[in-house]
């Protein structure tokens, strides 16, 4: 059941990446991707795509981000596609929603039908941080989301709870609040890049990086990896 289920879903996630990606590139004017004038008018189209039918739009997104997240996608493409679309406050609401409720999915989904394999191969590598998640799971488990999974592959982050056996709520709003931090960031460089093709006239990576838009959410973002970096150290450096 579990090696069948594994190869549905692997098979599954390569399917709905391909027409994703079927879709997005029969949009696309390949001859034209060196000019910069294109970027403008696929911006001025997509704002009033996203304009004239935004909560069709956001529920889309949900949709996709829900079936992205339990199939094992990365985060941060979705973060930049959201701060793009909906900017970065609504792209960080949307995106924490969205995100939160696909990990709890997924979550669900290990739980019920893989918890035995994912004991057999993550429990030993982090059996010393169980006894930690007991004392307080929704108190580790949104720090440990807050510090951006220490690192680990955001699929692995979301699996990884089983371990120890994390309430669903607790799970759920951990995730929630601990994502607003580093989502936001994303988004703001989401929103900075639509906002740079919107204004500028002609592209320039150089103007990009130092435009506010970007280069404060990159500011943001060292600091959060240190912050990162101390959190690890003070509430996840348990000794063998």
């Amino acid at each position: 059941m579990s090696k069948n289920l594994k190869l549905f879903l692997g098979i599954s996630y390569l399917f709905i990446l391909l027409v994703f990606l079927y879709f997005v590139f029969l949009q696309i004017e390949v001859s034209r991707l060196n000019d910069f004038s294109y970027y403008k008018e696929l911006q001025v189209n997509i704002d009033s795509f996203i304009g004239d039918k935004l909560y069709l739009n956001l529920l889309l997104f949900l949709v996709f981000s829900l079936v992205w997240v339990v199939l094992l996608g990365f985060g941060s493409p979705l973060l930049i596609v959201s701060g793009i679309l909906f900017g970065k406050w609504l792209g960080t609401f949307i995106s924490v929603v969205s995100i939160s409720l696909g990990a709890l999915i997924l979550y669900i989904i290990a739980n019920f039908f893989f918890k035995e394999l994912v004991n057999k191969l993550l429990k030993e590598k982090f059996t010393k941080y169980i006894d930690l998640f007991k004392k307080n799971e929704f108190y580790y488990f949104f720090t440990f989301r807050l510090a951006a999974g220490l690192g680990l592959p955001f699929g692995l982050q979301n699996i990884l709870p089983v371990i120890f056996n994390i309430k669903k709520t607790n799970y759920f709003f951990a995730s929630f609040f601990g994502f607003i931090p580093g989502f936001f960031i994303w988004n703001s460089i989401g929103s900075g890049i639509n906002k740079f093709i919107k204004e500028a006239e002609n592209f320039s990576f150089i103007k990009l990086f130092f435009s506010k838009e970007i280069y404060l959410p990159i500011i943001m973002f060292m600091i959060l990896i240190l912050i990162s970096l101390i959190i690890k150290k003070k509430f996840f450096d348990v000794r063998d």
